[in-house]
C-alpha cells in the first residue's frame, strides 16, 4: 500500500562560500585597521577637506589605472551612470567627509568602533531596501550597538566635551557607508568591481575638491613631517587602493549580510593599533564599547554567515 506521505524533498546542498572573500576579508581587517592611527597622525597636519580631496584622486585613478592594465573596459554603461553616483554620494563623499571630521576630533580607537557599527545599520537598511527579514539577531545587535555607542558618548555628554561631536561624525559616516553598501547591493552591475570602485571615487572627488578649493587653505606640503608623509602613504596605497577594491568585491561576492562580517575584528585592530602607535588609553569603557559592538555585530552576521549562500 503506498505511503500517503509525499516524498521529502533532498536538502539544497549549501553553496560553499568562496575562499577569495576569506582572504580579502583577512586584508581588510589589517590594513583597514591600521588606518585609523595613520589617519589621526595625518590629520594633525592636513585639512580634512584637501586630505580627502587627495585619498579619492589616488585611490580611483590609481583603480582606474589597475583596471586599464589588467585590460578591463573603464566604460559604464548609461544606465548604471546614475546609480553609480548615487552610490558615491553615499560611499564616498558622506562617508570620506564625515569619517575624517570625526577621527579629527576623537581618539582613533574609539572613532573605529563607531564606524564599524556600519553592519548593523546596514543589516535594518538592507530589511527595508532589499525587503531582507527583519529578525530577532538584528534587533538584538540594534540594542547592543546602541549600548556600546551610549557607553563610549556618555562620559563626554556629561562632561560637555568635544567627543560627542566627534562621535556625532562617525556615527554620521556609519550610517552613510551603510546606506551605500545597501545601494550597491540593490543595483545590478554589469561593470568589474575595479572599474566600479574607482569611478565611484572619482566621481566623489570632484565635489569634495572643489569643497576643498572654498572652504579651507591649502595645505603646505614641503612643511609635512616624515611622519605624516608617511601616514598619507600608507593611507593612499593600502585603505585606498586595495581596501576600498577589496571592501566593494566581498559586497559582491557575498549576501549583503555579511559582506561586512570582516569588519567584526577591523575595530579591535583599529583600538590596539592606536594604543600601540599613538599611545592612546585603552580603558575599561572602550573594552566594555568593544564588546558590546562586536556582539551586536556578531548577532547580525554570523547567523546569516551560517544560512546563506553567496550572491551572483
Amino acid at each position: 500500500m503506498p505511503s500517503s506521505e509525499a516524498p521529502r524533498r533532498p536538502a539544497a546542498p549549501h553553496t560553499p562560500l568562496p575562499p577569495l572573500g576569506f582572504l580579502l576579508l583577512a586584508g581588510l581587517t589589517l590594513f583597514w585597521g591600521a588606518n585609523w592611527p595613520a589617519m589621526k597622525i595625518a590629520l594633525a597636519e592636513l585639512p580634512v577637506w584637501w586630505f580627502r580631496a587627495g585619498c579619492l584622486w589616488f585611490g580611483g585613478l590609481g583603480l582606474i589605472l589597475i583596471a586599464r592594465l589588467t585590460g578591463q573596459s573603464l566604460r559604464v554603461p548609461s544606465f548604471e551612470r546614475r546609480p553609480l553616483l548615487l552610490c558615491a554620494v553615499f560611499n564616498v563623499v558622506g562617508w570620506h567627509l564625515c569619517s575624517g571630521y570625526g577621527v579629527s576630533l576623537m581618539p582613533a580607537g574609539r572613532a573605529a568602533i563607531i564606524a564599524f557599527t556600519m553592519p548593523v545599520w546596514a543589516s535594518l537598511l538592507a530589511s527595508l531596501v532589499l525587503d531582507e527579514a527583519i529578525t530577532k539577531g538584528k534587533l538584538l545587535g540594534l540594542a547592543l550597538g546602541m549600548s556600546g555607542l551610549a557607553v563610549l558618548i556618555g562620559p563626554d555628554l556629561v562632561a560637555l566635551g568635544t567627543a560627542p561631536l566627534g562621535a556625532l561624525f562617525m556615527l554620521m559616516a556609519a550610517l552613510s557607508w551603510a546606506t551605500g553598501t545597501v545601494l550597491l547591493k540593490r543595483f545590478h552591475w554589469s561593470v568589474p568591481t575595479t572599474v566600479l570602485v574607482g569611478w565611484q571615487l572619482v566621481a566623489g572627488a570632484i565635489p569634495v575638491s572643489l569643497g576643498a578649493v572654498l572652504l579651507q587653505a591649502p595645505p603646505e606640503l614641503a612643511s609635512l613631517s616624515r611622519e605624516a608623509l608617511l601616514a598619507v602613504a600608507y593611507i593612499f596605497l593600502f585603505p585606498m587602493v586595495f581596501c576600498q577594491w577589496a571592501f566593494f568585491q566581498t559586497v559582491r561576492l557575498f549576501p549583503a549580510a555579511i559582506a561586512a562580517i570582516g569588519t567584526l575584528a577591523i575595530p579591535v585592530v583599529g583600538v590596539y593599533s592606536s594604543a600601540v602607535i599613538l599611545g592612546e588609553r585603552v580603558g575599561w569603557l572602550e573594552f566594555i564599547a568593544l564588546l558590546l559592538i562586536c556582539s551586536a555585530l556578531a548577532s547580525v552576521l554570523l547567523p546569516g554567515a551560517r544560512r546563506s549562500a553567496p550572491s551572483a
